[in-house]
């Protein structure tokens, strides 16, 4: 086959979950598909991040002047670029794509955000409605939208993901393939205590902490920990992560009380040594298409707390404590019981180490080959029937 893959994520210098699913299935990707030709689609706006491509993968990298382009490539140039390639099928793994002539089309819809109704979408909660924000909520929706037309074939990351976009469109459900994502392969425990320690003098962290994410429902996590004995709120306090400066208020707020310390954009290596260190992980996430950081704390030893939203529980595979994503006082049990019990620690460590293993890049891009090679017959099926119908 000759395989066409939309990888501007990988110029654009770009972080979070789509980000990190492109950037490590591509990479895997290339390396078992060398029966296939496959050609990667990026633009000159930032150096491209993968190197030392092998022979049957080829670069075509697109002129970027500004933010017209990436308008202009997603309808116009992109497709031009790939016709040429004569493709057989084309992924675009980033929520949206157009038919390219010739082609048969798959696109990875990581959940169902970009086709809610759109004022589900730009009224959601713990959302900063800026401009920006609006502006690109309302074109990523009309793009997916438009893409429900094209697509031969639907990627989605969980069975919840695929029966919430069941709900919120008319798609073949035999047509939306669920397949997992995975730890990146720097996750790892780490055990050093000179490594950790330059972590903990790096960002100002003293003794025992529990490990957040900022962007994450971070207000019932703040509400329970009001709910905590006195002495722990002496020996621990919340460190949370953000990769955007500006979460929401209530965690300044914890901040100024002494309850929480805000780490912006940290480190990758660093962040792995965090979860190494935490108590606790808890990501109470109201909305999730996979929830990717539950896998990574628990390659590095952290228990983990999620909420019963989206496909969390279905990640977390019974080697996490689930509460409702809004019950302060579950969290606060749960919390306390960690906090103070050794042995369920280690009993949810040893869970999540097992259940952890069951996932690698491989597996995934093995399964992302594979459904290409599926909508490839699709299309192959659908055009002899038409031959023959003429």
């Amino acid at each position: 086959m000759r395989i066409g893959i939309d990888v501007r994520y990988l110029s654009h210098g770009l972080v979070g979950g789509v980000h990190t699913y492109i950037k490590h299935f591509v990479a895997e990707l290339c390396l078992i598909a060398a029966d296939h030709q496959v050609f990667l689609y990026a633009d000159t706006k930032r150096p491209f991040e993968l190197t030392d491509l092998p022979p049957h993968v080829t670069l075509r990298l697109l002129p970027y002047r500004g933010p017209h382009s990436s308008v202009y490539l997603d309808y116009i140039g992109l497709r031009r670029a790939m016709a040429r390639d004569r493709l057989d099928v084309v992924h675009y793994p980033a929520n949206y794509g157009f038919r390219v002539p010739g082609a048969c089309t798959v696109v990875t819809l990581h959940d169902a955000i970009n086709i809610m109704p759109l004022r589900e979408t730009l009224f959601s909660s713990g959302t900063r409605r800026t401009l920006r924000y609006l502006t690109m909520q309302t074109y990523l929706h009309i793009g997916s939208r438009l893409m429900l037309r094209d697509a031969d074939l639907l990627l989605t990351v969980s069975k919840h993901a695929k029966q919430d976009i069941l709900r919120h469109c008319r798609f073949d459900p035999h047509r939306i393939i669920p397949i997992p994502h995975a730890p990146t392969p720097d996750m790892r425990r780490i055990e050093d205590p000179a490594m950790l320690e330059a972590v903990r003098q790096r960002h100002g962290i003293a003794g025992r902490f529990v490990l957040a994410d900022a962007l994450k429902n971070p207000g019932v996590l703040v509400r329970a920990w009001r709910r905590l004995p006195q002495q722990l709120h002496e020996s621990h306090r919340i460190v949370f992560f953000s990769r955007h400066p500006a979460p929401l208020p209530v965690v300044f707020e914890a901040v100024e009380r002494g309850n929480a310390l805000l780490l912006i954009n940290p480190p990758r290596s660093d962040l792995v040594a965090l979860y190494s260190m935490a108590d606790v992980f808890v990501f109470p996430s109201w909305f999730e298409g996979f929830g990717i950081p539950v896998l990574e704390a628990m390659v590095c030893g952290a228990p983990v707390i999620v909420s019963d939203r989206g496909p969390l529980p279905e990640v977390a595979g019974g080697a996490a404590l689930v509460m409702d994503a809004e019950d302060d006082a579950t969290l606060a049990r749960y919390l306390e019981r960690l906090l103070t019990d050794p042995s369920e620690v280690a009993r949810l460590r040893e869970r999540g180490f097992a259940h952890a293993a069951q996932f690698s890049w491989r597996k995934t891009a093995q399964r992302i080959l594979e459904s290409y090679e599926q909508a490839a017959q699709m299309t192959h099926r659908t055009s002899a029937a038409v031959n023959a119908s003429g």
